[in-house]
């Protein structure tokens, strides 16, 4: 079920918790039972809550109202610490593939049962967790979600991975998985990265075909051309559209009526900003542009 628009903060705040609890379970565990594994995955957890931590502030500080010098509010920082967290994810899967290689090359004994056991606990917590934060559309609680996921992976690799030992005393089957777990945490930091950079640059919204929305616009009663389009997002849920339109008319009313009908249009396109300039003629902007279409993109 999606995340309701609202309730990231609470998710956020019982991510916190459980992950900082389980972090220091682990911890514990790792200290009396001598095992390097743990100790190093509470390493991992820590990290995760700072991660979550960054998480939780910025929906707090998104949600303050705009003032006088920050007319666009704080909805940016959303998109800031999700790309922090994407940048955070591939430094820990870089992390845990020198670990496993290094562990490939000199083997370490395992504590089987106690890491099966905190590896059940683990999954359990994640699991609830992930449950908690699915199906946002806010970009900086994908990016929690992806580091509980990753640490959701980790857990059952721990619990597979522990089973396997207990069975075959063979311990290579913990780096192996290690390596599996980061290839795919990379995966989905690079796909976070990838959106968060084109939010930053102000490229046009994925998933919005920007000639289709110019057809449309165009396909008004009234207007002539729509030129010097500039389409972006603010941040994961608010699109912003500025653009000059030609209009055959100098009435008012009917500049209103064509107004109306565009941004009606628009929000097909999940389009919740619009700044449109109404012409009588082309600028000098326009043709200029043209001309540079047609050199390239």
């Amino acid at each position: 079920m999606p995340l309701r628009k609202g309730g990231e903060r609470a998710a956020l705040k019982v991510a916190v918790v459980l992950t900082l609890v389980y972090m220091v379970v682990e911890a514990v565990a790792g200290v009396l039972s001598g095992s390097l594994a743990l100790i190093g995955d509470a390493g991992h957890m820590f990290r995760d809550v700072l991660a979550l931590l960054l998480s939780l502030g910025a929906v707090v500080i998104a949600e303050r109202l705009p003032t006088r010098t920050r007319t666009w509010g704080y909805h940016r920082v959303e998109v800031f610490v999700a790309f922090v967290n994407g940048l955070l994810l591939i430094v820990l899967a870089g992390t845990v593939v020198w670990e496993a290689f290094r562990r490939l090359a000199d083997p370490v004994p395992v504590a089987g049962p106690l890491m099966a056991a905190v590896g059940v606990i683990g999954l359990v917590v994640n699991l609830y967790v992930a449950w908690r934060l699915h199906g946002s559309e806010d970009l900086n609680v994908r990016s929690a979600y992806l580091h509980v996921v990753g640490d959701t992976l980790s857990s059952v690799a721990v619990v597979v991975a522990a089973a396997w030992i207990a069975v075959t005393g063979q311990t290579v089957v913990d780096p192996l998985l290690s390596i599996g777990i980061a290839l795919l945490i990379l995966v989905g930091s690079v796909s976070l990265l990838r959106e968060t950079v084109g939010i930053l640059l102000q490229f046009v919204p994925s998933g919005i075909d920007f000639d289709e929305v110019v057809t449309a616009m165009e396909a008004v009663e009234g207007v002539e051309e729509v030129h010097n389009i500039h389409l972006w997002a603010l941040c994961s849920h608010i699109n912003v559209l500025d653009a000059h339109v030609v209009a055959c008319t100098d009435d008012i009313v009917k500049i209103e009526e064509i107004k109306r009908e565009i941004r009606r249009r628009l929000r097909r396109y999940d389009v919740q900003y619009s700044i449109l300039e109404f012409e009588p003629e082309p600028c000098p902007e326009s043709a200029l542009l043209r001309r540079l279409k047609g050199k390239g993109e």
